[in-house]
């Protein structure tokens, strides 16, 4: 049966709201942020961290804290987005602004309060994450390094929470030598760095819209060739945590992911020297991306046994 024109309206908003979001990337967060509890941060069995009614809450709290996330970014982009994603800002414009902020402050208000469900902690938490996303979407995004830091550090955080339950600070300051910390920052600092590269990636993708909406962005600044020149640094700088993470521990077979990334690496930046138009910068964009996101699926390969016997405990 044909939908109504007021249907295919309801759909397409929803649709829009889904792109605004960027609804595609809440699966991969939910499943990096419980991987990362099973496989790196819990000292429980897998079935116990998957059933945990609290990491759930968690979990959920940091999804829709990102999903508010990109409601705020798009809210402040919107014009920029016009000249730098025409198509994707056409639909994103079918629902209006002040929907943008009703969505936007009712995802933060219900985070708020089922925050409350775990602990005074994770308010305390959630409430800084989500002033530190408004933050940077309104003032420090515009601005280059300091904006692109800031960027990568609020996409690592969500892992941080969890961190934060297992581990309390109190006890994470009394155990610094524990090996298990050494190889959960090693974790950290190559996803850090990861995301670091595709946020100035994305700088060189949307220059045109940043000269405009004058955006100090280090492409804008200093020009193309420089931001090539740290994104190579970067690059090099992810030899470090790969190395103490195969060399000093045992990641299992997620070393295979290690080799292959920077073998994609080395072919990225081999195009980033390259590459002169939009096309090309998107290409490295999705590049990183794939690197990413295999990553979050390649942590199964630390111990598989581990998900396939959901009751076994991994020792690292």
């Amino acid at each position: 049966m044909a939908l109504s024109r007021k249907n295919k309206l309801i759909v397409m908003k929803i649709i829009s709201l889904f792109s605004v979001v960027r609804g595609y990337n809440i699966p991969i967060i939910i499943l990096a942020q419980y991987l990362s509890a099973i496989f790196i941060l819990a000292e429980k069995r897998a079935l116990d961290v998957v059933l945990d009614f609290n990491l759930f809450i968690i979990v959920l709290a940091s999804t829709l804290t990102i999903a508010s996330g990109y409601i705020i970014n798009s809210f402040y982009d919107s014009q920029k987005d016009l000249i730098n994603k025409p198509n994707k800002t056409m639909l994103d414009r079918l629902v209006s602004q002040k929907t943008k902020l009703q969505v936007y402050f009712g995802l933060n208000f219900f985070v708020f309060l089922i925050a409350f469900l775990v602990s005074w902690r994770a308010v305390l938490f959630f409430s800084t994450y989500i002033f530190l996303i408004w933050f940077y979407s309104h003032k420090i995004k515009k601005y280059p390094i300091i904006g692109n830091v800031t960027a990568a550090l609020l996409a690592v955080l969500p892992f941080f929470a969890i961190l934060l339950y297992y581990q309390k600070i109190d006890g994470i300051l009394q155990n610094l030598n524990n090996e298990k910390y050494y190889v959960i920052f090693a974790h950290a600092s190559f996803l850090f760095l990861l995301i670091l590269i595709r946020e100035m990636i994305k700088d060189l993708e949307n220059i045109k819209g940043d000269l405009v909406q004058n955006y100090r962005t280090i492409p804008v600044i200093f020009g193309e060739n420089f931001s090539k020149k740290i994104i190579t640094f970067l690059v090099v700088c992810t030899v470090a945590p790969v190395y103490i993470l195969i060399e000093m521990y045992d990641v299992g077979y997620m070393d295979s992911y290690f080799y292959l990334s920077f073998i994609i690496l080395i072919v990225f930046l081999a195009k980033l020297w390259k590459s002169t138009s939009k096309e090309n910068y998107l290409l490295l964009h999705n590049i990183l991306k794939f690197i990413i996101v295999a990553g979050v699926f390649s942590i199964v390969l630390i111990k598989p046994s581990v998900l396939i016997h959901g009751k076994e405990v991994l020792d690292i």
